[in-house]
């Protein structure tokens, strides 16, 4: 195997599961780099995965209104809110989680467990991202304002549930999920089928993607007695993963038969269901970095999806004008 390359001057250690040779870790200026790593600036997928279900629903909402592509200002401020949202909810989740983050291999290195931040600074850097979020919110329809609120109940039990039950997943989906509805409510003030399809198809593609990034801390987990869905489905993690994904696909299929997608939505989806069996296929016998590889991957999985979904909204418009 290749020995890493030197670190330079100037470059900090990443963490694990980061990017190597992230700006975060080069180029950022030394006093602010703990912070941006408590937003896991330097790990994207993160906000990646958040945005597609808003991105999901938009292109959705824009099939069922006969836009010509989904609204461009909307997605703009999906983007952003996810970013800043993300970090929000990461710090929390870390200032909860500094004991037992400590105690784990892969995150012992966070700015909380490893002493770079303190709790009360990380705890102000976390309002101030949460407001930045609000202000992104008040951008929306009355609805989707009130909808977008909603969601922080479900933010704030997630990091306790690892310690209650085995398959917090379910409830990180739930959380990850919530663009599926708000993207379509910002263009309809309501919430139809569609929404509430994609949103439970984003929830069981989040239980799946999530175990394969699970699966890197099996060990680790069972000595801190963190749960997990990997844990919990143990030998069996692939069928279920599979279940998973199968189940996604067809939610999301029902989702775009509902919003009255044609050929190219279901293109995008098809692209999306061999994306998802291909990692299945890469499972069996997985080591941990296969396993956050794949794990990453489903940036582009979602991405085939929400491509098909706004040509197909692109295509149905120019074929009625």
């Amino acid at each position: 195997m290749q020995e890493p390359a030197p670190l330079g001057p100037g470059q900090d250690a990443p963490l694990p599961d980061a990017l190597t040779g992230h700006w975060v870790d080069t180029r950022a200026p030394r006093r602010i780099r703990p912070f941006l790593k408590l937003a896991r600036i330097e790990r994207p997928i993160g906000w990646q995965l958040l945005l597609l279900p808003c991105w999901w629903s938009a292109g959705l909402a824009a099939i069922a209104t006969g836009q010509a592509f989904p609204n461009p200002w909307h997605c703009l401020l999906f983007l952003i809110g996810a970013i800043v949202m993300r970090g929000a909810g990461c710090t929390f989740n870390d200032i909860v989680d500094r004991k037992l983050d400590a105690q784990v291999a892969r995150t012992r290195g966070r700015p909380l467990p490893s002493g770079q931040v303190t709790v009360k600074a990380a705890a102000l850097f976390m309002v101030g991202l949460s407001l930045v979020g609000l202000a992104v919110l008040l951008q929306f329809n009355s609805f989707t304002i009130i909808a977008g609120i909603a969601s922080l109940v479900i933010v704030a039990v997630y990091p306790f549930m690892k310690r209650i039950t085995n398959m917090p997943q379910f409830v990180l989906g739930l959380a990850f999920s919530w663009g599926g509805l708000l993207g379509w409510s910002a263009v309809t003030g309501r919430l139809d089928a569609p929404a509430f399809l994609i949103y439970a198809a984003s929830v069981v593609w989040t239980i799946g993607y999530d175990t394969i990034y699970a699966m890197q801390d099996i060990e680790d987990d069972v000595i801190a007695g963190i749960k997990s869905s990997a844990r919990y489905f143990g030998d069996h993690g692939r069928e279920a993963i599979a279940l998973c994904f199968a189940t996604a696909v067809l939610l999301a299929g029902l989702a775009v038969w509902n919003a009255g997608g044609g050929p190219i939505a279901f293109a995008g989806l098809a692209a999306f269901a061999g994306h998802l069996g291909w990692q299945v296929s890469k499972l069996k016998g997985v080591t941990s970095p296969v396993a956050l590889s794949l794990f990453r991957s489903n940036w582009h999985a979602g991405l085939l999806l929400a491509v098909g979904l706004a040509l197909d909204a692109l295509g149905r418009f120019a074929l009625q004008g």
